[in-house]
C-alpha cells in the first residue's frame, strides 16, 4: 500500500445531500469507502448539504456522512471542510462529530506546486447583485449567532422561505448573470499569487485554460451530485489534476471517469 505522501488528494463540492436523495448520500459513502480511502487528504469545497439550519437540527444523511468521514480521518486521513451557501451555518459541533476541519476561504494548498487555490466559487460571481447582498448578510458572525439563538422550529421556516424566494428570483435571471465574473477571477489569481485555482458553485464542471500576466494559468470547475452521478478532483503528488465524472457500472461498481487532466 502507498504511504500517505504518495497518495493523491481528492477534492468535492456541492453533492446538496438530503433525506429525499438516498442515492445520492449513498454514492459519497461508497466514495469515502473506496477512493478516499487512498487519498492523503479529502476537501470539501462547500454545500456538502442542501440545507443546514445549525448542528443541532443534523438528522437525515447528516449522520451516516458525519459517521463515514469521521472514519476516514481515523484512518490516517485528514477531511477538510469549506462551507458554501447552503451549509454556511455548519459549526464546530457537526465538523467535531463528522472529524472535518473546517477552513475559512481562499485556502492556498501547502506544498502544492503548481500554486493552487481553493474556494466554494460563489464569492466570484460578483453579477449577480441580489446573491452578493445576501451572501454578505448571512456570512455576517452576528447575523449567524442571532439565527442560531432562534428556535430549530423558526429555522426550519426561515430556511423554506429563502429557497423559495431564491428559486423564485433565479427563474427570472440571465444564466450569464449566474456564472463567475471574468475579471473576478483574474483578479484572485494575482491577488492570491496562484496559478491553479479550484471551485464549485456554479454546477459547470470544465477546466478552463486561461493567461494572466502572459501566463498560463487553470481554472478548473467542480460539477454537482445526483443519484448515481457525481464530481470530483485528484490531484496526484506530481502536482498532475484530473477532473473526474463519478458514477456506477453495471454491476453497480463504482467508477471514475476522466473528463479532463492537466499534467504536472
Amino acid at each position: 500500500m502507498k504511504s500517505l505522501s504518495d497518495r493523491p488528494i481528492y477534492l468535492v463540492a456541492d453533492l446538496h445531500l438530503e433525506a429525499g436523495c438516498p442515492e445520492t448520500t449513498q454514492l459519497f459513502l461508497d466514495f469515502l469507502a473506496g477512493p478516499a480511502r487512498q487519498s492523503s487528504a479529502l476537501y470539501i469545497l462547500g454545500d456538502l448539504f442542501e440545507v443546514w439550519i445549525g448542528d443541532d437540527g443534523a438528522t437525515g444523511p447528516a449522520l451516516p456522512v458525519a459517521k463515514a468521514l469521521s472514519d476516514l480521518k481515523a484512518a490516517g486521513i485528514p477531511v477538510h471542510f469549506l462551507c458554501g451557501n447552503r451549509d454556511f451555518l455548519l459549526g464546530e459541533s457537526y465538523s467535531k462529530q463528522a472529524g472535518m476541519h473546517r477552513l475559512a476561504e481562499p485556502v492556498v494548498l501547502p506544498e502544492t506546486r503548481p500554486a493552487t487555490a481553493l474556494m466554494h466559487g460563489d464569492s466570484l460571481c460578483i453579477d449577480d447583485h441580489d446573491y452578493q447582498r445576501f451572501r454578505d448578510k448571512v456570512r455576517d458572525p452576528s447575523w449567524q449567532k442571532k439565527t442560531l439563538a432562534k428556535p430549530l422550529w423558526w429555522r426550519k421556516l426561515l430556511s423554506r422561505f429563502a429557497r423559495a424566494v431564491s428559486k423564485q428570483r433565479n427563474r427570472s435571471k440571465p444564466a450569464e448573470i449566474m456564472d463567475v465574473n471574468q475579471q473576478a477571477v483574474v483578479d484572485c489569481f494575482r491577488r492570491l499569487g496562484i496559478e491553479r485555482l479550484i471551485h464549485g458553485h456554479t454546477h459547470r464542471p470544465a477546466i478552463h485554460r486561461l493567461t494572466v500576466d502572459d501566463k498560463p494559468v487553470i481554472r478548473v470547475v467542480l460539477g454537482d451530485w445526483h443519484p448515481g452521478r457525481g464530481s470530483a478532483v485528484r490531484i496526484d503528488q506530481s502536482g498532475g489534476l484530473e477532473l473526474l465524472k463519478l458514477g456506477y457500472d453495471a454491476a453497480g461498481l463504482l467508477q471514475m471517469e476522466s473528463m479532463d487532466h492537466e499534467p504536472a
